[in-house]
């Protein structure tokens, strides 16, 4: 069965695998991962790094790497996909190539906020800009961040990945209206290695990881920066989101979701979609909000997809809301059942 997603949610989960966001955007983990080490006997004592120190640093170490690494993405469903990255970075600006190496070829290159999808089958380009970019893209500083009020970090042990010594970190929700995370973390750098998303049973949803890597590979800015050029004959598609607040456009929430809020807003007014995004500091959800369509809009309901739900919902007789997010179904129930007009 198709998921009844909108468009623009669509391309929002096909263009995940951006590097290291695509690894945060999957998730960390909650429980103890096949094929770990023991847990470290300084797991919990003095000195432990608390969660914003974790996720800071593995943050940061993305953003003075370069690096060249296939990414392989597998879910609870049985779907797998992998990609091959190239990532440079001077400490302020980041270039990367993204080449999907399964289902349909696309090569993705972004430049800090700007992204441009190569479709070679129909010699499209689609062009676009993104907020919040970097690993972990919903990440605010700790001062700024409710991250440590609902979820907890700790060291549980060390293991071996792509080749490379990691951390194993594992980063538990305090509440049912998140997942829970373990991130593999390279020891001298922090940067995030491989990732697992489980839900509150222990439950593997979403795994992604290097299976090979190059730390502080030679890869250039400048020759990054020359492959974005479009090829003669192709067709650009720039999109028209146009950046608004709900408030303007007429909607609010009758009761905030506790820890998520609100980050960004746009319409897009070739779809006629309203597009709302919350975030608590590491998970994030997007409301798309359009007009009923008796035809288009049949099935109310909620999608799993390996990490990612999906949940549709019709909003007074005129309006359907599309919620999607890596977070649990009853996360989206609460944003979704909270979602009001108010003119």
């Amino acid at each position: 069965m198709n998921r009844p997603i909108p468009a623009i949610a669509g391309r929002r989960l096909a263009n995940g695998v951006l590097a290291m966001s695509a690894v945060v955007a999957m998730g960390l983990a909650a429980t103890a991962a096949a094929g770990g080490r023991a847990a470290d006997p300084r797991s919990g004592a003095k000195g432990e790094r608390s969660v914003n120190e974790w996720l800071t640093r593995m943050h940061d170490a993305s953003r003075r790497r370069n690096y060249v690494g296939t990414f392989v993405v597998s879910s609870s469903n049985g779907s797998m996909s992998s990609s091959r990255i190239w990532h440079a970075c001077d400490g302020q600006r980041q270039v990367e190539r993204v080449e999907s190496l399964s289902g349909a070829p696309r090569s993705t290159f972004r430049k800090d906020d700007e992204v441009f999808t190569f479709l070679p089958e129909s010699r499209t380009v689609r062009s676009e800009r993104r907020e919040s970019l970097g690993p972990f893209p919903e990440l605010m500083r700790p001062e700024e961040s409710a991250i440590a009020e609902y979820y907890t970090a700790q060291r549980i042990g060390g293991d071996r990945v792509a080749g490379f010594e990691a951390d194993i970190v594992q980063v538990l929700p305090k509440d049912a209206l998140r997942f829970g995370y373990r991130i593999w973390s390279e020891k001298k750098s922090g940067l995030v290695v491989k990732m697992q998303t489980v839900d509150d049973g222990g439950k593997v949803l979403e795994q992604a990881a290097f299976s090979e890597l190059q730390l502080d590979a030679p890869v250039r800015m400048e020759r990054l920066e020359q492959m974005m050029a479009v090829p003669d004959g192709w067709r650009v598609e720039k999109a028209d989101a146009v950046k608004t607040t709900a408030a303007a456009e007429g909607w609010a929430l009758k009761a905030a979701v506790p820890g998520f809020k609100p980050m960004n807003t746009y319409k897009r007014p070739s779809e006629g979609v309203l597009q709302w995004t919350f975030s608590d500091g590491l998970a994030s959800v997007s409301l798309f909000v359009e007009a009923y369509d008796r035809q288009r809009h049949a099935q109310e309901g909620v999608f799993p997809s390996g990490a990612t739900n999906t949940l549709t919902h019709r909003v007074g007789q005129e309006w359907w809301v599309t919620a999607v997010g890596e977070v649990p179904a009853q996360t989206l129930k609460a944003f979704a059942v909270s979602l009001e007009r108010r003119r």
